[in-house]
C-alpha cells in the first residue's frame, strides 16, 4: 500500500473537494476496514472534511478470458470494459457506453441504462479472497449490498457485440448535461422520475452560488465553475424539502455524500 494526493476538484467528476492522500491500494496489501473507497469518483460529493479514503491500483484494472468466464478488475475504467467486449465480440456491455467510472462504482450501485443493469450480467463477485454467486447479493434499483469491498467480478461470456444497440442506448442519454456534475443526484421514486419531481417544484435551472440544478435535466447537480460542496448540499436539501412538502414523496439519494460525520 503506499499513498498518492488527489485533489478532488480536478479527479472528482462534480469537481469539488479537497486536496487528501489516498491510499492505493494493490494485490497483496490488506485492505483497510476503516477507509472508504473512492473508485473513479463519478458519484461522488466529497466534504473538505472526508473521512480516510482509499482506492485501488493498477493491480486490479484488467479485463480477461478464462475459458467461458471473463474476469474483470474492478478498477477497470468502463470504457475499457466496452472496448474489450467490441475486440472480443461480447455482447451484454454495450450500455457501459459513456457511463462514467471503474468496475468497482458499477457494481456497487448495480449501475445501468433502464433495464440494462451490470448485476443482470454477473456471476460472481471477488470480496476479499472469497468468489460469492451475484445472486447471494441483495441488489435492486441502484443499489447492491455487496459484504465487503469488491476486487473483482466474473461474467459468462456471451458472444455478439451489438454496437447498433450502444448507439440506442447512448441515444437515451442525450438529455443529460455537458457541465461538471455527479450524474443523477436522486434514485427515481417509484412510478416516477426525481427530475419531473423537482422541476414541478420549481427548481430546475435554481443556482446556489456556483452550483445549480440544471436547465437541461433537473436531476443533475451541475458545478458552473465555482461550485462548492456546501452549496451542492444547500441545493440538495432544498430539493429534498420542496418535494417532501409538495407531493409527500422523500428523495433518496443516488450520489454519495462522503463526509467524516457521515462517513459515506
Amino acid at each position: 500500500m503506499f499513498f498518492k494526493t488527489v485533489d478532488f476538484s480536478r479527479y472528482s467528476s462534480i469537481k469539488i473537494g479537497p486536496v487528501v492522500e489516498v491510499a492505493v491500494i494493490e494485490k497483496g496489501d490488506k485492505i483497510p476496514s476503516d477507509r472508504f473507497l473512492i473508485g473513479g469518483a463519478n458519484n461522488l460529493l466529497i466534504s473538505p472534511t472526508p473521512p480516510p479514503l482509499m482506492m485501488l491500483g493498477r493491480d486490479f484494472d484488467y479485463c480477461r478470458i478464462e475459458g467461458e468466464t471473463l474476469e474483470i478488475g474492478a478498477a477497470t475504467p468502463t470504457g475499457k470494459i466496452l472496448s474489450f467486449a467490441r475486440k472480443h465480440d461480447l455482447a451484454g456491455f454495450e450500455f457501459v457506453a459513456k457511463l462514467p467510472g471503474t468496475l468497482g462504482g458499477m457494481l456497487a450501485m448495480n449501475a445501468g441504462v433502464k433495464k440494462y443493469e451490470i448485476f443482470n450480467l454477473l456471476e460472481s463477485i471477488r470480496i476479499g479472497d472469497e468468489w460469492i454467486p451475484a445472486k447471494a447479493i441483495e441488489h435492486g434499483y441502484r443499489f447492491a449490498r455487496l459484504p465487503g469491498i469488491a476486487v473483482a467480478a466474473r461474467f459468462p461470456l456471451r458472444r455478439g457485440y451489438d454496437d447498433t444497440l450502444r448507439r440506442v442506448l447512448l441515444k437515451l442519454r442525450d438529455n443529460q448535461p455537458k457541465e461538471p456534475s455527479a450524474g443523477s443526484a436522486f434514485k427515481n421514486p417509484p412510478n416516477d422520475y426525481a427530475g419531473r419531481l423537482i422541476e414541478a417544484v420549481g427548481l430546475k435551472g435554481y443556482r446556489q452560488g456556483g452550483m445549480a440544478w440544471s436547465e437541461v435535466h433537473a436531476n443533475f447537480l451541475i458545478n458552473l465553475g465555482s461550485g462548492t460542496y456546501e452549496e451542492a448540499i444547500t441545493l440538495i436539501d432544498l430539493a429534498k424539502k420542496r418535494v417532501y412538502e409538495t407531493f409527500g414523496i422523500r428523495l433518496e439519494e443516488e450520489i454519495k455524500i462522503v463526509n467524516r460525520q457521515k462517513g459515506a
